[in-house]
């Protein structure tokens, strides 16, 4: 964008240039009180370009100030990186990773209750990881069903010594959310791992603690689980029903239409319970 800019502001001062020669030479053939013809459409693109990627710039920049902020950093010290991209067509949206690459995309949340499947919380964010939605979503959950969860699931996406600290702070010992969340990709052995014996070092973070915990006996056990209450609803939208990318832009619309994903998953799983 640094170097597109600089080079249709030398194209528009050019025509610029040629604009107000043409527009003496008209002067002088008609006359100062009449007007000549339009701005060039080749001049007008330019400046409607120009315009944008000016906008681009200062979304850029003031996403770099958001990113400073986030990790404790001075916002006013952030620049925005060389490689820093911005997309014309759906600025909301952003590069994330996926199974195939690096891809435009928004990142899709979904609360899994593990009776039925049914989805009791769901929303789309343009985060590119799910570190800051653990807690959110527990209160996108209670928002959209009514009900506040006691135990959570969670992969290694949402663990942080903060959400871990936010899962102990969520209420009195007796009302506190019990949270299983991994600490780090689960591997297939891992499950046949024993616990190791001994306390805990005195410095153990919280981190340190919920690994211990998963690797329980009970830990296992309970964390095995999600694996037939989360995994299968999404494969099921995106394998059985063909739902693999979002159609619209924005992130509003985009959530919209996540919930239309997430309310026809619901019902199928109600008309399967009810008539087959």
């Amino acid at each position: 964008m640094q170097e597109k800019e600089k080079q249709i502001k030398a194209e528009v001062k050019q025509w610029l240039e040629q604009a107000e020669a043409a527009d003496a030479e008209e002067d002088v053939r008609h006359g100062k009180d009449l007007r000549g013809d339009e701005l060039p459409e080749e001049l007008q693109r330019r400046e409607s370009r120009l315009k944008k990627i000016k906008e681009a710039k200062k979304a850029v920049e003031a996403r770099a100030r958001e990113k400073a902020k986030s990790e404790g950093a001075d916002p006013k010290e952030a620049k925005p990186k060389d490689k820093d991209q911005y997309n014309f067509t759906d600025p909301e949206s952003r590069i994330m990773k996926g199974s195939d690459g690096f891809v435009q995309a928004y990142n899709a949340q979904a609360v899994v209750e593990p009776e039925l499947q049914l989805i009791v919380g769901q929303t789309v964010v343009d985060a590119t990881n799910d570190k800051q939605q653990l807690m959110p979503m527990i209160g996108i959950m209670e928002e959209q069903s009514g009900q506040r969860p006691q135990e959570v699931l969670a992969d290694s996406g949402y663990c942080s010594e903060k959400n871990l600290e936010e899962l102990e702070a969520s209420g009195k010992p007796e009302d506190r959310i019990i949270g299983y969340v991994a600490t780090e990709r689960q591997k297939h052995d891992d499950y046949r791992t024993p616990c190791p014996r001994g306390p805990l070092p005195k410095h153990a973070t919280r981190v340190d603690r919920m690994k211990r915990k998963l690797q329980t006996k009970a830990g296992k056990a309970v964390y095995a689980a999600r694996k037939t209450i989360v995994e299968p609803v999404f494969g099921q939208i995106k394998h059985a029903r063909g739902f693999r990318q979002f159609l619209m832009r924005g992130i509003g619309k985009v959530r919209g239409e996540w919930a239309l994903v997430c309310l026809t998953h619901n019902i199928l799983k109600i008309y399967r319970l009810c008539f087959e």
